[in-house]
């Protein structure tokens, strides 16, 4: 009926039971000061509860229970020794009868030497608070009074200076609203203001109230302080002190999961872009570093496998997200592939149109995402502004990945981005080509698909706990028990779709678009490359290109209509034959600096052409004989005959006329005695320089 160290209340008292005799209880009153353990009638307390005279309450002191005081504290130590003082006391059996109590209260005294006061009072505090050692525990926690406010009456609340001179300000009402005013004005802003300039702020606000206030009487900086942490709470300090949007993107509590949203594979695709730690060079031009990619990842909301990924330097931008979606939505054993990977269907079964995709605001808007979203029933969900942490799943992938490889491969960026005085700069490292780092991050992805175990994985109640929190296994069990939310397109009407446009121009060199020339058996078949003033073409067309291939675009003839010509790589622009977008327009750009510069020392050079003939101009009309004596018409009929003279003179002048040699043998030199060796080293000086025979 009646358990021990429950709390029964009668009237306006509460009781603790310390003891059960049979027909009777043992317990104690536990807000008397002065109470000591007393017998009670079970079947009298029976009747009160019958009569809802009695009834059970919450123990006030159960939080005493959590409590676990550090080892070495004072507080520890004293609830140590005072649990060994009356330890005797404790484990009386009759300790409720005075007599047998008294006794050993005596003995107690005679041996430790305390007073008869702290002994009752310490065994009051046991029976009281539930009987365990830590009912011992001194009442710290109510010293001080903290977070309640104090008034102060004649005199300065708080320690008094030790260092600083004056005797310091007494806070009332009013220096409380001044207080306030700055806070809010000056703090709780999101300009980054610090607390001690909002208090320079309050001193020049209070002396314009009390001008003639010395500096050592103001209201000091931790008053201020205090006033400040009793106050304010912190919810309110942080999202006051913050922007709305760095508040909601980074500090607000997170309340839900992503994946209460999603109701299996497919549900929703997050898509979003980083800049990868690591500086690249071209793979046509290992010499050429060509800094760091832009990698775009796709991922499942329920599975969070990474449907597809985007290497390259193409911006965050829609050119390069659709890279990422096309390879997230197709088969990806061609693409693996392709960077030697062998890989079946099962190991990668994301193939299909998502129900949604999120992304940043921009990146997915414009004409083509619409036809996308019409075309292909795929909708299209926007971030808010600045609010990168809508997509954290996607977001956490891009750490995780790199951390898999950060710190093994040169050209790595950690720690700081900003290179030091004399230290080395990480961008001279880069060896790795683009085509090895795809490498990289398509093993890395592999990995995570089929192996990374996701141990904050929040389940759903109907998952087996046998299930692993691996992407590849969480892929196949919302496919057989969730409702699986991909849809099938024909894989080449939607790489179409979604490849980047650009308008290109014709002409009688073909299609041109980036600067460099396609052609198209269509093309040719019309005549739009033929030459002549009635050829008729028109002047530009939209065209679609993939940013890893630069030998072939698709021209769109007819507007309004995704019919298109395949157009190859033209001879005149053979020079790009094999190489990417990217490396055209690398190689591009260095072609248009070598043309700026040489263009610059050409027009110095022209210059000095030009100069030197109007000089020679110049000089040719102030030496030119007078003819005044001459008629026009006969130096007009002399010019045949001076033409005669002037070939015979050139003639006779560039006639090649070889030099005589004398063809007499010279002697044999005998040498009656043998001449010493010469050991200096060879002298070929004049058959070097020396004039040709």
């Amino acid at each position: 009926m009646f358990r021990i160290n429950e709390v029964l209340k009668i009237g306006e008292r509460s009781y603790r039971v310390l003891q059960l005799l049979g027909e009777y209880l043992v317990w104690i009153d536990i807000n008397d000061e002065s109470a000591f353990p007393e017998l009670a009638s079970i079947d009298e307390l029976i009747k009160a509860i019958e009569q809802e005279n009695l009834e059970r309450v919450e123990d006030p002191y159960r939080e005493l229970a959590f409590e676990t005081p550090n080892e070495g504290s004072t507080a520890r130590t004293k609830r140590d020794t005072n649990y060994a003082l009356i330890k005797p006391l404790l484990i009386l059996p009759d300790f409720f009868v005075p007599k047998s109590r008294g006794a050993v209260i005596k003995s107690i005294l005679a041996e430790h030497g305390s007073t008869k006061q702290t002994l009752y009072r310490l065994a009051r505090r046991y029976w009281q608070r539930g009987q365990t050692p830590n009912s011992l525990l001194p009442d710290y926690k109510n010293s001080g009074g903290k977070g309640k406010r104090r008034i102060a009456n004649d005199k300065k609340l708080g320690r008094p200076r030790k260092y600083e001179p004056g005797i310091g300000a007494k806070i009332d009402e009013f220096i409380e609203r001044l207080f306030r005013m700055a806070i809010d004005r000056y703090l709780l802003k999101d300009k980054g203001h610090s607390f001690p300039y909002a208090h320079r702020r309050f001193e020049t606000l209070y002396l314009n109230y009390f001008p003639d206030t010395p500096q050592e009487e103001l209201p000091s900086n931790w008053q201020m302080m205090h006033f400040y942490k009793r106050e304010y709470s912190q919810p309110d300090k942080l999202r006051k002190r913050v922007s709305s949007i760095e508040y909601n993107k980074d500090i607000r509590p997170l309340y839900g999961t992503a994946n209460t949203q999603v109701l299996g594979p497919g549900s929703r695709y997050e898509i979003d872009a980083t800049i990868a730690d690591i500086y690249l060079v071209s793979d046509s031009e290992r010499g050429n570093i060509v800094g760091r990619p832009v990698v775009y990842m796709v991922i499942d909301v329920f599975s969070r496998m990474i449907a597809g990924f985007y290497i390259g330097f193409e911006n965050a931008s829609y050119a390069a997200a659709m890279q990422a979606l096309f390879m997230a939505t197709t088969d990806k054993t061609s693409y693996c592939k392709e960077l030697d990977f062998d890989i079946e269907l099962e190991n990668w079964p994301s193939i299909g149109l998502p129900d949604a995709i999120l992304a940043d605001r921009g990146e997915l808007l414009g004409y083509q995402i619409e036809n996308l979203e019409s075309n292909f029933s795929v909708r299209i969900e926007n971030t808010p502004p600045y609010r990168g942490d809508a997509k954290g799943i996607v977001e956490r992938s891009f750490k995780t990945i790199q951390a898999s490889f950060g710190p093994f491969v040169p050209g790595y960026v950690s720690g700081t981005k900003v290179k030091k005085r004399g230290g080395k700069d990480y961008r001279l490292d880069a060896k790795l080509t683009v085509k090895a780092f795809s490498q990289i991050i398509l093993s890395s992805v592999l990995y995570h698909n089929q192996y990374a175990v996701l141990e904050k994985y929040d389940r759903d109640s109907d998952m087996p706990t046998g299930l692993p929190t691996t992407p590849i296994h969480l892929w196949n069990w919302g496919l057989q028990h969730r409702t699986g939310r991909l849809h099938q397109a024909d894989e080449d009407a939607l790489r179409i779709a979604l490849l980047p446009r650009k308008t290109a121009t014709l002409s009688e060199l073909g299609i041109c678009l980036f600067g460099i020339y396609y052609a198209s058996s269509e093309q040719l078949l019309l005549g739009w490359m033929h030459r002549g003033k009635d050829v008729k073409r028109p002047a530009n067309m939209e065209a679609a290109y993939d940013p890893l291939v630069a030998d072939r675009i698709y021209l769109f003839p007819e507007r309004g209509s995704n019919k298109y010509w395949v157009c190859n790589l033209a001879d005149r622009s053979r020079e790009f034959q094999g190489a990417s977008f990217w490396d055209v327009w690398l190689l591009r750009n260095e072609q248009k600096k070598t043309i700026g510069q040489t263009r610059v020392q050409s027009k110095t050079k022209k210059r000095q052409h030009e100069q030197f003939v109007i000089d020679k101009i110049a000089q040719a009309e102030k030496t030119a004989p007078d003819t005044s004596g001459l008629s026009n018409a006969g130096r007009i009929r002399a010019i045949n005959e001076n033409r005669r003279e002037e070939k015979a003179r050139e003639r006779h002048e560039k006639a090649h006329r070889p030099a005589t040699s004398d063809n007499k043998k010279s002697g044999e030199v005998i040498h009656l005695v043998n001449p010493e060796l010469d050991l200096n080293y060879p002298d070929y000086i004049d058959e070097l320089f020396g004039d040709d025979d």
